[in-house]
């Protein structure tokens, strides 16, 4: 397996969640980070929280769906991190209810973010990748995007959305030693996926959002002649 110490990583939506506890798993392996969000004090909070791990740690409040914020919010993080070797998309909203309750301003603003928020911060990334004909892109999707359930169709639509720009772009890229992988986990404790710990009955279980750190350093740290295309991730309730 191969170290990850000295890489640089991009990660979106990194103030809190998924995205902090990526921040903290990346930099115990050494990785420099670069974290992207709309909260400009969440990011304070996080990047604070890394000073001891004895990494590089830039910040630039980002909105990934708007492509001037996140181009000028890239361009930053790269004068003082250099080119970027490793991409989490993360960032991701839910927006949930009935079919005919969802307006079209609840559906644009789910794919504004969770679709083609992915579309910008790749098309901002991606170009030095290709240069440096290495690199690692993951994208976080979800069960929802393997299955749809009631209630979740402009999240479910976004997520299976996900999944068919990262195949897509896998085989486009491949050729230039580019992982594209995606992860689809099911509920995440977080402030977006709940708040619920392991039930006793089994009927709703969470992972950590560190759970999730955790597989995509795994990942990473695989031969880069190999990769996972896809991992989906169950929570369970050990008895």
């Amino acid at each position: 397996m191969q170290s990850l110490k000295g890489k640089t990583a991009l990660i979106t939506g990194a103030g809190r969640g998924i995205g902090r506890a990526t921040a903290h798993a990346f930099a115990r392996e050494g990785i420099h980070v670069g974290l992207v969000g709309k909260t400009q004090s969440n990011l304070e909070k996080v990047a604070k929280e890394l000073s001891d791990y004895g990494v590089n740690v830039v910040i630039a409040s980002a909105n990934v769906a708007d492509r001037t914020s996140v181009t000028s919010a890239v361009s930053q993080i790269k004068e003082t991190l250099g080119s970027i070797d490793i991409l989490v998309n993360n960032a991701g909203i839910g927006k949930y209810g009935r079919f005919l309750d969802l307006t079209e301003s609840d559906w644009k603003e789910v794919m504004d973010v969770n679709l083609m928020g992915v579309y910008h911060v790749t098309q901002a990334v991606l170009p030095d990748m290709i240069a440096q004909k290495s690199g690692d892109i993951l994208n976080i999707s979800s069960t929802s995007g393997l299955r749809g359930t009631e209630g979740s169709s402009a999240y479910s639509a976004s997520k299976f959305a996900v999944l068919g720009l990262t195949e897509a772009l896998m085989k486009e890229v491949r050729k230039d030693n580019i992982r594209v992988q995606a992860l689809t986990p099911s509920k995440v404790i977080t402030e977006f996926g709940g708040s619920n710990n392991l039930s006793n009955d089994g009927t709703e279980n969470y992972m950590q959002a560190e759970d999730l750190a955790d597989v995509m350093v795994s990942q990473l740290k695989l031969h880069p002649r190999m990769f996972v295309k896809s991992a989906e991730l169950w929570a369970t309730n050990p008895k």
